[in-house]
């Protein structure tokens, strides 16, 4: 693959619902291997970017290319963690079942899972450290696990970007930690995009910040300050220190 093409390629992209503008001239390109966070307000159109660049919206103005293609060629090759499960939490599967629900499409589409997708599953959820949770069903599963087998959905189909929308909202900060961690693992082998309220925390990960607020500014991290926030967020912030602290695995 060549190593100049940007794993996501943003131009122009402008966005409505109806009479509402959400997006307007956005543009960002995301190089192969990067770690980016994108930021803003509630209704600052983030959500909407997302399922832009995953191929879930049509696009109405601009374009958006993943590795040089349009999204809904390269979906095999995006890992999606969602804010809340597709899933109703009282669905009965269990965790196992969960997880290879991420192998619809990246195999054959037809027939029971192989022995090949039963692996990949495995080994997913040992990378998330929640093979334990295997045969567990979904509903007995605390907040912080949830987020682990979601997460062990994105990589059971070995992607090469991995997009994370709020992974952390509802998880207290030490498995918030824990999980961005990881992430920094798995950036050494893939392309990652979080999109995140905590700017001061994801800080410390990422290489760059996305600032969109309906248009888009991105800034290396440490060009984040508190005026900055304010001016994205409309109101006066403070900084919060997080103490990293050792990550004890949940029961």
């Amino acid at each position: 693959m060549n190593e100049q093409l940007a794993a996501i390629d943003i131009q122009d992209v402008s966005f409505a619902y109806g009479l509402a503008p959400v997006l307007q001239n956005v543009n960002l390109s995301i190089a192969q291997g990067e770690f980016l966070g994108i930021v803003g307000p509630n209704a600052g159109g983030k959500s909407t970017l997302l399922k832009i660049m995953l191929g879930f919206l049509p696009l109405q103005h601009g374009s958006v290319l993943i590795f040089g293609k349009s999204p809904e060629q390269q979906r095999s090759l995006i890992g999606y963690v969602p804010q809340y499960p597709a899933f109703a939490r009282d669905f009965p599967i269990t965790v196992e079942q969960a997880v290879l629900l991420g192998r619809l499409g990246a195999t054959k589409r037809f027939g029971p899972y192989s022995a090949a997708d039963r692996q990949a599953a495995r080994q997913a959820l040992q990378e998330v450290e929640a093979d334990q949770l295997a045969q567990r069903v979904i509903s007995a599963l605390s907040g912080g696990q949830l987020q682990r087998v979601m997460l062990a959905r994105a990589l059971v189909s070995n992607p090469k970007i991995l997009i994370l929308d709020e992974p952390t909202a509802n998880i207290d900060m030490r498995l918030e930690t824990d999980i961005f961690d990881h992430l920094r693992k798995l950036n050494k082998r893939m392309t990652i995009v979080v999109v995140s309220h905590d700017v001061a925390f994801i800080s410390d990960y990422v290489s760059r910040v996305a600032c969109l607020n309906r248009t888009l500014i991105c800034h290396n991290t440490d060009a984040i300050d508190g005026q900055l926030i304010q001016e994205l967020y409309g109101y006066h912030v403070h900084h919060v220190s997080h103490q990293h602290l050792p990550f004890a695995p949940a029961a």
